[in-house]
């Protein structure tokens, strides 16, 4: 039997979708993982709604611990994105600054050649590495070549998970029901070259 809740659980800063499995072949453990935009919590079908709460609330404490020990900060952002830049662009994208921003919601990522600045959207955090470093690759590639024509995506071609990384994107996009395309530039997406905010973005 599954029965599923959302929950906005603000006695921890989160509002995220929890859905909560209930097993009868569950006796005692409780499990949890990230599917998608939700957190789901797999707990025994016997449990009262003040057990579920209080297990729900100690799983979303536990991943949300676990996602903070995998995310890099933007110093070791900056790091994976220097040694991208010299493993697949011969070190010739070199930004001034590779840092994880919460303001993007309609992109993965996106870059501004004029300061050679690169900003990683937060919902890239906890997605596997192979993903972090296609964002990262595609941004930098960015740095070197605007638009996404075949001279851009030459560029990039020799990371070995690029279509895999793109297809799970992709993936996270229609799972959420967003509209994000890594292909797309859009009038916002490229700016002139002499606007203040020239950013180029996936």
């Amino acid at each position: 039997m599954v029965e599923a809740r959302r929950s906005g659980l603000e006695d921890h800063g989160a509002h995220e979708a929890v859905e909560v499995r209930r097993s009868r072949r569950r006796r005692r453990t409780v499990s949890a993982y990230r599917e998608g935009g939700r957190t789901v919590v797999l707990i025994p079908a016997g449990f009262s709604p003040a057990q579920e709460r209080q297990w729900v609330d100690a799983m979303l404490v536990r991943l949300a611990d676990g996602d903070r020990r995998r995310r890099p900060s933007d110093t070791q952002l900056a790091a994976r994105a220097a040694d991208l830049s010299t493993r697949y662009l011969g070190g010739l994208a070199r930004p001034t600054s590779v840092r994880w921003v919460a303001n993007q919601t309609t992109r993965w990522g996106s870059c501004t050649p004029a300061d050679g600045t690169i900003r990683i959207s937060d919902r890239v955090k906890g997605m596997p590495g192979y993903v972090l470093d296609y964002v990262l690759l595609h941004e930098l590639a960015h740095l070197l070549h605007p638009g996404h024509d075949r001279a851009f995506w030459r560029l990039i071609e020799g990371y070995p998970r690029l279509e895999r990384a793109r297809g799970y994107l992709e993936g996270v996009s229609a799972t959420a029901g967003l509209d994000l395309d890594d292909t797309a530039d859009t009038p916002e997406d490229v700016v002139p070259d002499d606007a203040a905010d020239d950013a180029i973005a996936l």
